[in-house]
């Protein structure tokens, strides 16, 4: 009789007692409340920064994010000036990638989006007229001006074009590269397109600009920008330390993975609607709810209270 009342007390107990899973997750440090990011000028990390930002705001964080070079940005990783990168472009940036793993001053969190491509481009006009392949540059100098079109200053994309001028690999010795911001860039494409002039420029999906314009992507570039086109993926890097010191934020961003189809939106509302960029995530996210159900798995807000309800809350959803 004893030992039957006993079991029926253990089982009670089982039965009353919240299983382990409920136990809440440790809370973040006080110090990850704002969270420190980076965005080279880029629209597509423009856009991702600015989903992260509509979510963290809703879980009652705080976003301040840096506008930095891609080298400036990872020094400022490892000097523990920036917590999170969304646009850590593999393989282009390897070379950084390195440096910043031979230091330990980087985690990997996520590969945040796959199938992204990342080489040179012409009109599709140009490639009519008998450029697709690098080494079909060269011929055809006087038409472009012996001028490659990059993006900023210091990008590793530039690195890569320059290094293969001065290499003097399919025969573009004098050649010069044009630095400018991807806007810039953009702009000359847009001019040079409206009156059939030549022009090569540095092009990669996601972006708008794929619809915008009809490009084709060069072949033979493997040696500077890798096989497929440029054929990329996407990582979400933390500064070394910071997961551990804010466990619940670093889920967030591990759970954030996006597809092109969700970024060639986000920049198109961008770059062709001129919405500002929190404007065009908060769109977004309304127009597709479903997509903060993964994002927010496992992901309580700041001061412990179930994320999703309180994202939805603070979309009005």
């Amino acid at each position: 009789m004893t030992r039957s009342l006993l079991a029926a007390a253990a089982l009670a107990l089982a039965v009353l007692s919240p299983p382990l899973l409920a136990v809440p997750a440790r809370a973040d440090a006080p110090g990850c409340k704002t969270i420190l990011m980076s965005d080279p000028g880029w629209t597509d990390i423009t856009s991702t920064n600015a989903i992260a930002g509509v979510l963290l705001d809703g879980l009652g964080y705080e976003q301040d994010v840096k506008t930095l070079s891609v080298p400036i940005g990872y020094e400022s990783m490892k000097n523990g000036k920036i917590d999170v990168f969304l646009g850590n472009w593999m393989p282009a940036q390897t070379k950084f990638i390195d440096a910043l793993d031979a230091a330990k001053a980087v985690e990997v969190l996520a590969t945040n989006l796959k199938g992204a491509k990342f080489t040179l481009a012409v009109p599709s006009y140009v490639a009519e007229g008998g450029v697709k392949d690098f080494k079909d540059l060269a011929t055809h100098a006087d038409k472009f001006g012996s001028q490659i079109y990059g993006i900023e200053p210091g990008a590793p994309a530039n690195q890569n074009i320059q290094k293969m001028i001065d290499s003097g690999d399919f025969d573009l010795k004098g050649w010069k590269l044009v630095e400018s911001g991807e806007q810039a860039m953009l702009a000359q494409v847009k001019r040079a397109s409206n009156g059939k002039d030549w022009i090569v420029f540095l092009a990669w999906a996601p972006h708008p600009m794929n619809e915008t314009f009809d490009l084709t992507y060069l072949s033979g570039g493997d040696a500077y920008f890798g096989p497929d086109f440029g054929g990329a993926s996407v990582r979400t890097l933390a500064r070394a330390g910071w997961a551990a010191d804010c466990p619940n934020a670093a889920r967030l961003f591990t759970n954030l993975i996006f597809d092109l189809p969700m970024e060639n939106a986000m920049m198109g509302m961008i770059l062709n609607d001129g919405k500002e960029p929190a404007a065009a995530a908060k769109a977004w996210l309304k127009g597709h709810p479903d997509a903060l159900t993964p994002w927010l798995e496992g992901v309580t807000t700041f001061d412990g209270k179930p994320g999703l309800g309180a994202v939805k809350a603070s979309l009005g959803l």
